[in-house]
């Protein structure tokens, strides 16, 4: 019998191995398929679109050079499917029973994909954040606005 434990570290075990690289916690999970089509897609989205180049760019602070590297028309993907596959491993872990558990990574790659909108020209205090760096700063917020939506339909439906 599974204890309280657990299940917890199994669920905290998928998101990590997630955020790690997508499909690696459906492997883990025994959903060979998925995993393998998620690892694929991680694989093709990020050399097409230069993730890791805007990556290493970014963290040496060449943001104009990152910007220069960013293939929008394939990174734009890359948000909906690095969330998805964390919401579908926490899931398939024995996650997100609660009404709208998914709001808060459904919203962070709403937040994240505008992040990757904006960055060519988005300054904060006079510094150009980059192709890397608003994408991560939009992540809190949409986890924030996600969690205040899941609450908000939580009261309107205990309500009603």
């Amino acid at each position: 019998m599974e204890t309280k434990l657990t299940k917890k570290s199994k669920k905290l075990e998928a998101v990590l191995w997630s955020i790690a690289l997508p499909g690696f916690a459906q492997l883990l999970n025994h959903h060979y398929i998925k995993g393998i089509l998620f690892i694929g897609l991680e694989i093709l989205i990020n050399v097409m679109g230069n993730l890791n180049t805007i990556i290493i760019l970014s963290f040496h602070f060449k943001i104009e050079e990152a910007i220069a590297q960013t293939n929008y028309l394939w990174l734009m993907f890359y948000p909906c499917l690095y969330f998805y596959a964390i919401w579908d491993a926490y899931k398939n872990a024995g996650g997100g029973e609660k009404p709208f558990a998914y709001l808060p990574l459904a919203f962070s790659a709403y937040f994240v994909t505008v992040g990757l909108i904006f960055f060519p020209n988005f300054t904060i205090f006079g510094y150009l954040i980059g192709s890397m760096w608003l994408p991560i700063l939009s992540l809190p917020i949409g986890l924030a606005v996600g969690g205040l939506f899941r609450l908000i339909l939580l009261k309107i439906y205990a309500d009603g």
